[in-house]
């Protein structure tokens, strides 16, 4: 049986998941703009004090809430814990987009996700610098809230959909701070009319909006990386497939929890065109 309380409504979970993504953006944005004290782990990735405040934080409120889950959390994992998962299990980006953050260029997000039977279910995506968060369960949907402020009214969230792909041609999403050879020689495939740099998850929320169309990616990712981000796009109606077709999954203790090659996509009917 899924071990999960207090409520089992994957819609209300993403809200809660927004509630505490949105408490935690307010320390990570009393740290921005200051020394933030970066350094390099063992992988030559960077962490400041943001990513360990909101990760200590968000990690304290879930397992308050849901205290018998497994959590598997980027800097936690980088220090050697890693709970195995089961059925369900949570996941948690606390600062996607470190070098964004350090960078102070805003396009740095808050994942926390729940992960069932290897698909991400129910996620949380929050950019605390532009204010914007997007949750998704069955639906997904999107707010504008303040660092540290309670959730507005449903009735001020736009439900969110994925748009047709474009006959002018695609938008892809590209990462802002990474170069990846493979992902290029896949868009070149493409009939993509237009580029834009984005950072962290965002990308996925983008798709989700109908802002874009295609974000290919063929570099090492992490399972934490993505959920909350693929459980946007997957209720929106779109979808994240590896280079096989098949959808992203999650879970994956054999390889200590990395995705391998994906592509994230608006419109399914245009992945068909290359899976």
């Amino acid at each position: 049986m899924p071990l999960l309380a207090p409520t089992d409504d994957p819609d209300t979970l993403a809200l809660t998941f927004g509630a505490i993504a949105v408490a935690a953006g307010a320390a990570v944005m009393d740290i921005y703009g200051r020394d933030a004290h970066a350094r390099l782990k063992r992988d030559r990735s960077p962490v400041c004090d943001a990513d360990i405040a909101a990760e200590a934080l968000i990690a304290q409120r879930l397992r308050a809430m849901f205290g018998r889950l497994p959590i598997i959390a980027e800097e936690a994992a980088s220090r050697g814990k890693r709970a195995a998962p089961g059925s369900d299990f949570l996941l948690i980006d606390a600062l996607d987009g470190t070098r964004e953050f350090l960078a102070r260029n805003g396009e740095f997000t808050l994942n926390i996700a729940l992960a069932r039977d290897h698909a991400p279910i129910a996620g949380a995506v929050y950019a605390p610098a532009s204010q914007r968060l997007w949750c998704a369960g069955r639906r997904a949907r999107a707010c504008r809230v303040a660092p540290g402020a309670p959730l507005p009214a449903l009735s001020e969230w736009r439900d969110l959909a994925v748009r047709r792909a474009p006959a002018a041609g695609l938008t892809a999403l590209v990462s802002r701070s990474r170069e990846d050879a493979e992902a290029e020689a896949l868009l070149a495939r493409l009939p993509i009319a237009e580029r834009r740099a984005a950072g962290s998850s965002l990308k996925f929320c983008l798709i989700a909006e109908g802002e874009a169309d295609v974000y290919a990616r063929f570099g090492r990712t992490m399972e934490w990386d993505t959920a909350a981000g693929d459980a946007i796009l997957r209720a929106a109606g779109g979808c994240v497939l590896d280079p096989q077709g098949r959808r992203l999954a999650y879970g994956k203790t054999a390889s200590a929890y990395a995705n391998g090659p994906f592509v994230a996509w608006g419109d399914r009917a245009a992945a068909a065109t290359v899976c």
